[in-house]
């Protein structure tokens, strides 16, 4: 499996609004689907170009709903690795990105539910923007980003995954339900909510923005 270099999994309000842009532009969906479809058909080069493609984005949401480094890569492999296993059921001319998402949430509540059946140890240091950072990355203004990691780390679970996916992942309120297992109505719901708590606890410049109504 390829595994792409970690990118830093705290960002920026105008990286946020950015980031779905900017890489659905490096990913057309012509050549998407020709890895699906050569994927289905068993070729395991075509299948590490999606792992390539979207390992970074799928590792910065699972961080943020984890908030912790270790169990972000542990979900990331084991995601893709169940996507592996599926990626003939997958439906051709359905969104992947919300499909392979939906495995990413599914094996986060597998997570929830096991850590609650066993006696905690002490909790972990959360990493920072510099432990998590490549070297590559460079952070114009450190106090900023952690104000807006810190907030929205500080949203429930449910609220951060919605968010996160509406405004980092830039799918649309339908996609987000179906990641979530839940209605449209409740995604959005969500996302308002989220906004709501985060516009108590940080200046308007820094919330994150989402895209229109769809």
């Amino acid at each position: 499996m390829v595994r792409r270099e970690l990118l830093h999994p705290i960002a920026t309000p105008d990286r946020l609004r950015r980031v779905a842009l900017d890489q659905d532009a490096l990913l057309p969906k012509g050549e998407e689907s020709e890895w699906i479809i050569a994927a289905q058909q068993g070729d395991r080069t075509a299948f590490s170009r999606l792992v390539s493609a979207y390992w970074d984005r799928l590792y910065r949401w699972l961080f943020h709903l984890t908030r912790d480094r270790h169990k972000a890569e542990d979900l990331t492999q084991e995601t893709f690795l169940k996507a592996l296993a599926a990626v003939k059921s997958f439906r051709r001319g359905s969104n992947f990105r919300a499909w392979l998402f939906r495995i990413g949430h599914n094996n986060f509540v597998n997570l929830k539910r096991t850590e609650k059946r066993v006696t905690q140890g002490p909790a972990e240091d959360h990493p920072t923007a510099d432990d998590a950072a490549g070297p590559e990355e460079v952070v114009s203004d450190r106090e900023e980003i952690r104000r807006v990691a810190d907030a929205i780390g500080g949203l429930p679970a449910d609220f951060r995954a919605a968010l996160l996916l509406r405004v980092d992942q830039g799918l649309s309120f339908r996609e987000v339900a179906a990641v979530l297992n839940t209605t449209e109505e409740t995604a959005r719901w969500r996302v308002f909510k989220a906004r709501q708590k985060l516009m108590r606890v940080l200046s308007p410049e820094l919330l994150p923005e989402t895209a229109g109504d769809e």
